[in-house]
C-alpha cells in the first residue's frame, strides 16, 4: 500500500468513479464521473477496470505527490499542463511517479475535467457499491466532499510494467443531441427556439446542473408541474427560461417541465465545455440515441485492444552539439 499526497488542489476536485446505481427510488443520485468516457481511458492506461475510482480534477491548477513508493499514474480528459520536476507528462499515456516525487497540473487550456487514474485504484470504503463523492449527501471515500490540500489518498504501489499509450480522436465540435421531452408539449413554438438557439454555459454551474445562457424559453402553462423522475441530461426550464441540464449531481425528481434530455453518448461532451463556449441542440429520435450509446459502449469495451507501447527517446543536446551529423558531406565548392 502506498499513498498520494494533495498538495494543492483547487474547488470541483474529488475522488469519482462510473457512479452509484439502483438506488434513486430512495432519492440517492447516481453521481460519479462528469465524462465517464475520459474516466475510462484514464483506467484502462494503467489496468483497472474502465469505471474504476479515479480523482476528477476541476478546471484550475493542482499538485499531488507520491508518498511511500512509486505510482504508475495515467491523465485523461482535459488538455493542460502537467509536469513532473519540469519534464512535460504526456496525456492519455501511463507514467511514472517516483516517491517523493510531485506532479504538478496547469490550468485547464480546453475542456474543464481531467481524470488522474492510479494502477490498482484508490483504496476506500464503498457507500451503497461506489466511491463517487457527492458533497451535498456526505457520500464518498476517501473523503466524503471535493479534496483539499494535505489530504491523503490510500493507493497502490507501482509495480514493474511498460507504459502504455492511447490515440484517441479528437472529439467532434458537433451539436449537443437530444430527445424532446417528456414535457416538451409545455412549450408549443418555444420548442423551436431551444433547437433553434446558441446557447452558452453560465459560470454559476456546478457537478449539480449547469445553468444555460440564451434565449428565453417560455411555457405555456406555467413552470410548475407535479415533481417526477429526473436522469442525467434532464433540461428542466425554471420561472425565468433559462434551462438547467441536470448532471451527476442532480436530485432524483423535480417540478419543472423538461424540455428535453441530453443523451448519453453526449453528456462527457456536455460537461466537457467551458463556460462561455457556445453551442447548439439537435434533436434525434430514441433509435439514434441508442445507437450512439452503443457505439460508445463498445468504444469503451475496445479501449484495451487499443494500448500500444509508449516508446520514448531521450535527446541528448550536448552530445548532438559535438556529433558529426553530416556525415561525408564536402564543400561542394572545395576542389
Amino acid at each position: 500500500m502506498s499513498r498520494l499526497v494533495i498538495d494543492n488542489v483547487g474547488p470541483a476536485s474529488s475522488v469519482q468513479d462510473g457512479g452509484r446505481h439502483g438506488a434513486q427510488r430512495y432519492g440517492l443520485t447516481p453521481s460519479g464521473a462528469m465524462d465517464r468516457p475520459s474516466l475510462a481511458v484514464a483506467n484502462v492506461l494503467v489496468g483497472n477496470a474502465p469505471f474504476a475510482a479515479a480523482i476528477e480534477f476541476g478546471p484550475l491548477g493542482a499538485s499531488v505527490t507520491a508518498g511511500d513508493g512509486p505510482l504508475r499514474l495515467a491523465l485523461s480528459g482535459a488538455e493542460r499542463p502537467a509536469a513532473i520536476d519540469g519534464k512535460p507528462v504526456p496525456l492519455n499515456e501511463s507514467f511514472l511517479l517516483g516517491a517523493g516525487k510531485t506532479l504538478t497540473l496547469g490550468v485547464a487550456r480546453s475542456q474543464v475535467f481531467s481524470y488522474l487514474a492510479i494502477a490498482g485504484g484508490i483504496s476506500g470504503e464503498p457507500m451503497f457499491g461506489s466511491l463517487a463523492v457527492n458533497a451535498r449527501a456526505g457520500l464518498g471515500s476517501p473523503y466524503p466532499r471535493p479534496l483539499q490540500a494535505g489530504d491523503i489518498i490510500p493507493v497502490q504501489a507501482a509495480s514493474p510494467s511498460d507504459e502504455r499509450r492511447l490515440d484517441l480522436p479528437k472529439r467532434a465540435d458537433d451539436p449537443i443531441r437530444v430527445l424532446l421531452g417528456p414535457q416538451d408539449d409545455e412549450f408549443g413554438d418555444a420548442v423551436a427556439t431551444f433547437l433553434g438557439g446558441e446557447w452558452k454555459i453560465s459560470a454559476t454551474s456546478d457537478r449539480m446542473g449547469y445553468r444555460l445562457e440564451g434565449p428565453p424559453i417560455r411555457h405555456l402553462h406555467g413552470h410548475n408541474i407535479v415533481s417526477d423522475g429526473t436522469v442525467d441530461g434532464s433540461i428542466q426550464v425554471p420561472g425565468n427560461g433559462q434551462p438547467i441540464v441536470l448532471m451527476a449531481d442532480r436530485g432524483t425528481s423535480g417540478g419543472y417541465p423538461k424540455i428535453a434530455t441530453v443523451i448519453t453518448a453526449d453528456l462527457g461532451r456536455l460537461a466537457q465545455r467551458q463556460p462561455g463556449q457556445p453551442f447548439r441542440f439537435a434533436a434525434v429520435s430514441m433509435g439514434n440515441a441508442q445507437d450512439a450509446y452503443r457505439a460508445m459502449a463498445q468504444q469503451i469495451r475496445a479501449l484495451p485492444d487499443r494500448l500500444q507501447e509508449a516508446r520514448h527517446t531521450t535527446l541528448d543536446l550536448d552530445a548532438l552539439a559535438t556529433a558529426n551529423v553530416a556525415g561525408a558531406a564536402v564543400d561542394a565548392l572545395d576542389s
